[in-house]
């Protein structure tokens, strides 16, 4: 769950039929004044109360409560942001670190999130950021432009909207976007792609990459473990391949005991295959445990190489392990003739033989066969290193 104990202005969550989309009686309303900037995707109910519309849970709000994301609040008869500006920091990482294999490889990404997330995730890896109801850790506000200057600055191809979902602060997320591209930055969302269909086409179609994490591949897990839906993800997965422009991988974390049956990741394998192409990077990622699952285990990595020869065997041609150090089951080949043609050793690029068509991917140089993805003429250099950045630091 989000958090174990929740303030009265937020809205709460329980056990009842209405658990994925919370709603408040007026008995537990409490007035709290919010600043921020406008938000989007909402409207007024009859019965006073406005419904935020951006994500499935439809919150619904009296004046002076926050969604259950936390940082889309009701004030002044409207939903506003009120994390706009504001972030829990910022990093340099590898690209591969988000994770992409396919955009752009070896190159820095400059990195950050906000605080809160609209799914409650047992299992959340960054619940430090993500949990987050302490708006004081949001000490470095930027900008969109300040974030664009930052990311020339210090060489980074591209931004990255990450460590929580980027979904529930959409109104910033997109207007770093349009900063970046004024001077040729790209811009990347690590998300769950739990959102609306109207928001949904608004900000996908401002991205350049998403990897999407598909958490399981049951109701009963979403419903479970992240207080969400399936049906939905599925919805944003096909939205993205099919009508946009932004180059997408996905991620799957592998839990021992809650998604890692192997006719489940067969079934979810078939799905991508028959939906999305056989393209599309998929990466199977290793859990640790965390948050309110410490008690279970650690993924074995036989696991991971099950999972990816399962994904192999139902006809997807680029497959992954992460979280764990295996340098072939990291590296990308050609799957025509098997060429090695990019290894990776963690976030290390230890081989480079493609030759890259921009936007339209690369090719296998023993064979010609494409090689889906964003490259450029040349691999990036970053490695594995992580840099933390103040933006403040940045010349005007």
């Amino acid at each position: 769950m989000i958090c174990d104990r929740m303030g009265a202005n937020q809205a709460p969550r329980d056990d009842s039929s209405d658990k994925i989309s919370p709603d408040m009686s007026e008995t537990d309303q409490i007035h709290e004044e919010f600043t921020g900037v406008p938000g989007r995707y909402w409207h007024a109910l009859e019965d006073g109360r406005i419904q935020c519309d951006l994500c499935p849970r439809l919150c619904k709000l009296n004046e002076g409560q926050r969604g259950l994301c936390f940082v889309r609040a009701r004030t002044d008869d409207q939903i506003v942001l009120t994390t706009y500006g504001r972030s829990s920091g910022y990093c340099i990482d590898p690209i591969e670190k988000k994770p992409l294999n396919h955009f752009l490889p070896g190159t820095p990404v400059l990195s950050f999130g906000t605080a809160g997330c609209n799914l409650t995730c047992k299992f959340c890896q960054n619940w430090d950021i993500s949990k987050s109801r302490e708006f004081d850790r949001l000490t470095d506000a930027a900008m969109p432009e300040d974030i664009a200057k930052a990311a020339v600055a210090h060489g980074c191809r591209s931004v990255a909207f990450t460590y929580n979902d980027p979904v529930i602060f959409l109104e910033y997320a997109i207007d770093v976007a349009a900063a970046c591209r004024e001077v040729g930055v790209r811009t990347v969302a690590v998300t769950a792609g739990y959102i609306c269909e109207e928001p949904r086409k608004e900000f996908f179609r401002a991205m350049d990459a998403a990897n999407v994490d598909l958490k399981g591949f049951t109701e009963r897990f979403y419903r479970e473990l992240s207080n969400a839906t399936l049906s939905n993800v599925l919805d944003t997965l096909m939205f993205i391949r099919h009508e946009t422009e932004c180059w997408m991988e996905i991620t799957n974390l592998i839990i021992p005991g809650e998604n890692d049956d192997p006719g489940e990741l067969a079934e979810m394998s078939r799905w991508i295959f028959d939906n999305l192409g056989p393209d599309v990077p998929v990466h199977f990622s290793a859990f640790h445990p965390d948050w309110k699952m410490m008690d279970t285990p650690a993924t074995p990595h036989e696991t991971l190489a099950k999972a990816r020869q399962i994904a192999h065997d139902a006809g997807l041609n680029h497959v992954y392990i992460g979280n764990a150090h295996d340098k072939g089951r990291q590296s990308t080949y050609c799957p025509n003739c098997a060429m090695r043609t990019i290894g990776r050793d963690w976030y290390e690029l230890s081989e480079w033989r493609v030759v890259p068509f921009g936007n339209d991917g690369a090719a296998c140089p023993g064979c010609g066969t494409r090689i889906p993805g964003v490259f450029d003429a040349r691999p990036g250099t970053w490695g594995r290193k992580r840099q933390p950045v103040r933006l403040a630091d940045i010349p005007t």
